[in-house]
Order: structure tokens, then C-alpha cells, then sequence
């Protein structure tokens, strides 16, 4: 039971970064209507800018921590809102197949640039956080998974705040249901679809620095796996949903730790992949996602 117990936290601790991840897919899904597969490297991004951030501001401790934190999400966000701009408004109104290489294109080249400009090697990540243990029972419990929960937690009571309670939330759902609508009401979709790139990335920039908190060595290629994963969580979830997004990453973390805890470490990645065949078979709008009709 013990054992059970211990999974579960770290199911919960890795799902709450697949979980901050898919908000971007979510997010941007929802707006545009395809998927942005260079977020995985807005992810990776997000790591280094932490890791040279923890060179600038003193380290150790919660208020330096979250410094990081705050730093790195805002690099990201200018990041999202440089390849919305450069890579992505151009192609508007063009078709969705289109979108979809070009977003393969930046991710391949955000991919390169890293490697050329960080090295093919992986770098040490610096401890951000006082690092503690706490022992529930048999359960241990660290202060990295402690503070991932909590940051976690703000972060999407941020996030619904947002786009449930403000004019720009409000301006996004409506464009998300009707950009023309939402254009003739006074909109302007630009600055509403560069918001929601900025935010989406400042998320993945903060999954970044907790995934890297938790396993502490970071390269250019780390976001190809997670991002991949956070994908199929938003997927389960209901792609364009937000609080699908948020529980499909919990589920395929619980999933992945179930997997390994019973003996199957060799497919704890592959388990991703299946989870996302048997949702689009069985059933292809997601646990929370709603069937919706498209005139083509």
C-alpha cells in the first residue's frame, strides 16, 4: 500500500507537467485550430532560460527560485509571441496542412539553434528550491514536488481566471467560437492569438523549469519526449478543452508511474502512444471534449 501511495505522488508530480504543457497545445488549438508542435522546444527554451537566470539571481531559495520562475516565463512568452509573429501569421487563412509543416519547420529549427547554440551536451540543472524530505507514513515526499504541486496549482487558477473572468479571456473564447464574429465586434485577433501564444508558452516555460527541477539535466532535445506526451494528455483530455488538458496530463502521468511501478519501465514510453490510439478509436473527442459537426 505504501508503495501504491509512493506512485502515486510522483504519477501526480510528473502528470502536473504533462499537464502545463498541453495547456499550450490546448490553448492554441483552440484559437487557430492546429496544432503547434514547436511548443516542445518552447519547453526546452524554458530550461535553459532558467539555467542561466540561476547565474544571475541567487539560488537556494523560494524568492530565488520563483525569481527563475518568473524570469524564464517571461522569455518564453516573448519567444511564443516572436514565432506567432515571424512563422505563423504569415501562413494565416492558408490550409491546416500548411500551418502543420511549418510548425515541424520551427521545431526542427528551435531544435538546431539549441544544439548550435548550447551544445550537444547535457548541462547539470542548479537546485532552484531548498531542497527537503518528509516522511507521511511510509510516503516521501520532497520540497521539488511540494513546490510543483503548489506552482502548479496557481498557475491554473491563473490560467481559468484569465479566460474566464477577463476581457481578453473573454475576447479569446469569442474568437475561438467565431474569429469573423469576433473581428466585426471589435476584436483584434492579432493581438487576442499573440496573448494566447504568450501565455501557452509561459506555461510550457514553467514545465520547463519544474521537469528540469525534478530531473536535473537538461539539453536541446529534452522536449521532444514531453512534448510528444503532452500532446496525447491534451488529446485525452479534449484537444481545445483547458481543464481537459489539465486532467489528461494527470491521468497519462498516474498511467505511466502505474506502468513502471508494476515492472514495465521498458514501455513507460510507449504507453503514451497507446493511450493515444485507444482515445482516438474509442473515443476521439477526449475525456472532456465535445463532439463538434465541421462543414468542409
Amino acid at each position: 500500500m505504501t508503495e501504491f501511495l509512493q506512485q502515486l505522488v510522483n504519477g501526480l508530480a510528473l502528470g502536473a507537467v504533462y499537464a502545463l504543457i498541453a495547456l499550450g497545445y490546448t490553448m492554441v488549438y483552440g484559437v487557430l485550430r492546429f496544432i503547434n508542435f514547436a511548443h516542445s522546444e518552447v519547453f526546452m527554451a524554458g530550461a535553459f532560460a532558467g539555467y542561466f537566470l540561476a547565474r544571475l539571481i541567487p539560488t537556494g531559495s523560494v524568492v530565488g527560485g520563483l525569481l527563475v520562475l518568473a524570469g524564464a516565463m517571461l522569455i518564453c512568452a516573448l519567444l511564443g509571441v516572436l514565432i506567432e509573429k515571424l512563422a505563423y501569421r504569415p501562413l494565416r487563412g492558408r490550409s491546416t496542412l500548411t500551418a502543420l509543416i511549418t510548425a515541424i519547420g520551427v521545431s526542427l529549427l528551435l531544435q538546431n539553434l539549441g544544439q548550435r547554440i548550447f551544445g550537444p551536451n547535457p548541462r547539470s540543472f542548479p537546485v532552484l528550491f531548498p531542497l527537503h524530505y518528509f516522511h507521511l507514513g511510509g510516503v516521501v515526499l520532497s520540497s521539488a514536488q511540494l513546490i510543483l504541486f503548489a506552482v502548479t496549482a496557481v498557475l491554473l487558477l491563473g490560467l481559468r481566471h484569465v479566460v474566464m473572468k477577463t476581457r481578453i479571456g473573454t475576447a479569446m473564447r469569442a474568437l475561438s467560437f467565431n474569429p469573423v464574429a469576433a473581428s466585426l465586434v471589435g476584436i483584434n485577433n492579432d493581438r487576442v492569438i499573440s496573448f494566447t501564444f504568450a501565455l501557452g508558452s509561459a506555461l510550457a516555460a514553467a514545465g520547463g523549469i519544474l521537469y528540469a527541477s525534478s530531473y536535473p539535466s537538461i539539453d536541446p532535445l529534452m522536449g521532444t519526449l514531453p512534448g510528444l506526451k503532452a500532446f496525447v494528455a491534451a488529446v485525452l483530455g479534449g484537444i481545445g478543452n483547458i481543464p481537459g488538458a489539465a486532467l489528461g496530463g494527470v491521468v497519462l502521468g498516474l498511467v505511466e508511474t502505474l506502468v513502471v511501478a508494476l515492472g514495465g519501465s521498458t514501455y513507460r514510453d510507449a504507453v503514451a502512444f497507446a493511450v493515444l490510439i485507444l482515445i482516438l478509436l474509442f473515443r476521439p473527442n477526449g475525456l472532456l471534449g465535445r463532439l463538434q459537426t465541421e462543414k468542409v
